[in-house]
């Protein structure tokens, strides 16, 4: 998830029926199939234990729907790499994330962990696996950050049993990783909005999951804090191998940070890819709306110059 690779809210999902997405560009050819068949999407050599998430023939939707929000043939989310998933509010972004999450039942299809479908996990054993944070968290006003984090542990210990050294040594990792020692003792109440989200973070961190899945962490926090999250998230899956699927609203920083991008419209896949090969300038005007300007050879990844809105029609 290194800013100089060169490989690549939701504001509430569609309920209505589905309709057709825009017209879809080729995938790249140079994607290729890795030995266990699934595509390889930037390159990037994975670490030996990384996981993978894959979505097969997924249809979803929820009890007030009549058709599926969305529709997916096949999505991955690569071993050891960073995934955002990005589109226009309502295009299934959350939708999509939730279902590889096993938070919402697919109407059709499945999705695979390690070869393993998720619905055969029970609770626990999928949590010590895979790490989701919400877009709407609560935790009790008075609940120290500490002790938020002290939750993340859950998966790793019985009804009965008490917090153990390793417990103490993976909560104090998360603390340090998310850069929030000096908020240890204070209570979520007392904290700003960007630094509950850092709380948030250093809980799932605390879970030590091989796979973790965001939705939107970076919404309504300021300049500051949304780097302050992308360096964590980006430290975690540098160095501890973590495969990251995130939902994000910001289609420039997510280019930034990923080494894949999922770009969603109308509950489909439009394109996936590395960043430098997804972010056209036909695709953000075909997703988006917007008349814009790609700079490809930006160091820092590919670089967007808006210039005006599209009629959505």
């Amino acid at each position: 998830m290194s800013r100089d690779r060169t490989d690549g809210d939701d504001g509430g999902e569609r309920m209505d029926g589905g309709h057709g997405a825009a017209a879809r560009p080729s995938p790249p050819e140079e994607r290729q199939e890795s030995e266990d068949g699934i595509a390889a999407v930037s390159g990037r050599e994975s670490p030996a234990d990384a996981s993978e998430l894959v979505g097969e023939d997924l249809e979803l939707g929820y009890p007030t729907n009549e058709e599926p929000v969305v529709e997916c043939e096949h999505v991955v989310l690569p071993a050891g790499e960073v995934t955002a998933l990005v589109g226009p509010n309502g295009s299934g972004k959350s939708t999509l994330l939730k279902s590889m999450a096993d938070q919402l039942d697919p109407w059709a299809g499945g999705v695979v962990l390690d070869g393993e479908r998720v619905r055969s996990f029970d609770a626990k054993d999928l949590a010590r696996k895979l790490g989701l944070l919400s877009q709407h968290n609560q935790a009790p006003e008075s609940i120290t950050v500490e002790d938020l984090a002290y939750h993340g542990r859950y998966p790793h210990r019985g009804f009965f049993e008490s917090v153990t050294e390793t417990d103490h040594e993976a909560v104090d990792r998360a603390i340090d990783l998310a850069g929030v020692e000096h908020l240890r003792h204070s209570e979520m109440s007392n904290l700003s909005g960007g630094q509950r989200q850092l709380a948030w973070i250093a809980m799932v961190l605390a879970q030590e999951t091989d796979i973790l899945l965001l939705d939107e962490p970076t919404n309504h926090l300021d300049l500051h804090h949304q780097l302050r999250v992308m360096e964590v998230l980006d430290s975690l899956n540098e160095d501890h191998g973590v495969t990251i699927g995130i939902v994000l609203h910001d289609v420039g920083q997510a280019a930034r940070f990923a080494d894949n991008l999922i770009a969603m419209a109308d509950g489909e896949l439009y394109d996936w890819g590395p960043p430098r090969e997804v972010l056209t300038e036909e695709l953000l005007a075909d997703v988006f709306h917007v008349d814009a300007t790609v700079d490809h050879e930006s160091p820092t990844g590919p670089h967007i110059s808006p210039h005006a809105a599209l009629d959505d029609g």
